[in-house]
């Protein structure tokens, strides 16, 4: 569907062979966003995103769901190799497993037709008019990782660190918690603080500037 993160994968090896986690993004679904949300200026100043929670192994078919009512729904795709029967294989998972996104100025019907999606478990927040939103830059911090199709994989949720901002390339202006690795490198951590989760990247330092 036009809403997902799914498209042309870049994977790279490590030095023992083994591929790492890489992100699975699709450009002209990206495109298509933007340029919706370019067309409705007013529409989209009063939309925010909001965290809905699915049972388990059914975030493609929310995802699903919602699109094919007109919603725009953003589930970000991570690609991992894995071993089935001795075979490894290339798998696609939810990058915030249980977890996808959506972005729409919310109102009491419209959370009613949300919430009769199958397999959903619920829209985090106390009720329909006090949902909790998730800040843009949060969410632009995760489809700019994934425009970049850089390999990003799953960290453990940080709160405290060196915070910083990407000062240019295709990251410029992503903010995140630098872990540093090597003299030269480092590892971006970009969080949805909501959820609590967390993604690295790796990063040259010298590109990095105090946020």
């Amino acid at each position: 569907m036009q809403a997902k993160a799914i498209g042309s994968a870049s994977i790279q090896r490590s030095e023992g062979g083994e591929a790492l986690a890489a992100i699975i993004t699709s450009e002209a679904a990206d495109l298509e966003w933007q340029s919706s949300l370019q067309d409705q200026p007013q529409e989209s100043a009063d939309r925010q995103w909001y965290a809905l929670w699915t049972r388990s192994h059914c975030e493609n078919l929310v995802c699903d769901q919602l699109a094919a009512k007109g919603f725009r729904p953003f589930l970000p795709i991570m690609s991992v190799w894995s071993r089935r029967g001795g075979l490894r294989q290339l798998s696609q998972v939810p990058l915030f497993p249980g977890y996808l996104f959506l972005r729409h100025a919310m109102d009491k019907s419209s959370y009613i037709e949300v919430r009769k999606s199958r397999g959903l478990v619920a829209i985090l927040g106390e009720r329909w008019d006090r949902l909790a939103v998730i800040p843009d830059e949060q969410i632009e911090a995760i489809r700019k990782v994934l425009r970049a199709q850089l390999p990003a994989v799953s960290h453990p949720y940080l709160r405290e660190g060196q915070r910083v901002r990407i000062a240019r390339g295709p990251l410029k202006d992503v903010e995140g918690i630098l872990v540093r690795i090597k003299s030269d490198k480092g590892l971006l951590v970009v969080s949805i603080e909501l959820l609590k989760r967390s993604i690295a990247v790796e990063v040259d330092c010298t590109l990095v500037a105090p946020a």
